[in-house]
């Protein structure tokens, strides 16, 4: 496994920021032109039942639990996901704005 494979292996499991304490679960990795290697944990529903906002932390500050994912990643190496053809059902129209 290569060290990118290794950083797509945090999807799905819960992370803990080190420096802040955030808690959530890993729904985004980020490799950027400058090196970067960034992580977006995003936190679990409040008592209010709204979805907070995830926050974007260095993988070199998550400390990521040992216990298995919250979910199955998606196939990024084969099939349908892996030719960019999941998203959205359907776009809105431009007008809709």
């Amino acid at each position: 496994m290569n060290q990118a494979q290794r950083h797509l292996e945090l999807l799905g499991k819960k992370a803990e920021d080190k420096v802040t304490g955030f808690k959530g679960v890993v729904s985004l990795v980020s490799f950027d032109l400058y090196g970067c290697v960034q992580a977006v944990v995003s936190p679990p529903v409040g008592k209010d039942g709204k979805k907070p906002s995830g926050e974007w932390f260095d993988v070199s500050r998550l400390k990521i639990s040992p216990v298995v994912r919250v979910m199955d990643v998606p196939d990024f190496g084969s099939g349908y996901v892996a030719e960019g053809k999941k998203g959205a059902a359907e776009k809105p129209p431009m007008n809709s704005f």
